[in-house]
């Protein structure tokens, strides 16, 4: 599940998606067979592809519902502000339609005005935008920059 993202003239920037445990202090996914392959299989039908701790520190997951999980995000329960989180917890990625460097090119960075919109029609400033590629999604995965999808 996820959701796409355009720029105000329907230019496909990329899509973010929720992608499973992540420990936002060490960097690294839980998904054993790594980053990857976090959405090949899924955390709750495949519990053998995912480390129930992680790997480096030893860290337990955080309790999450939908209401502050990456899922709810893409469900539309998780009303909270973008950020990074810490500890173990659920993560998003963001696949890119767009080369990277392109969007402050094609973007108007005016903080007021909308710069993106998502598939739902909710608007984004570029401040906004810019959480939910960044802090929102430690995952980005460039291999569908040029192609149609969704």
């Amino acid at each position: 599940m996820g959701t796409n993202f355009y720029l105000q003239d329907g230019t496909h920037i990329g899509k973010r998606s929720a992608a499973g445990l992540y420990c936002w202090d060490c960097c690294i996914s839980l998904c054993k067979k790594g980053e990857d392959n976090v959405h090949k299989g899924g955390f709750y039908s495949h519990d053998e592809e995912w480390y129930i701790s992680c790997p480096t520190c030893g860290r337990s997951v955080s309790q999450e519902s939908l209401d502050n999980s990456s899922v709810g995000r893409e469900l539309g329960f998780n009303k909270t502000t973008p950020g990074k989180k810490s500890g173990v917890a659920s993560c998003s990625s963001w696949s890119w339609a767009i080369k990277p460097n392109l969007l402050n090119e094609l973007i108007p960075i005016i903080p007021s005005r909308p710069a993106a919109k998502d598939e739902y029609g909710r608007e984004y400033v570029y401040t906004e935008l810019m959480k939910i590629i960044n802090d929102e999604c430690p995952i980005h995965f460039y291999d569908s920059i040029g192609h149609d999808f969704s």
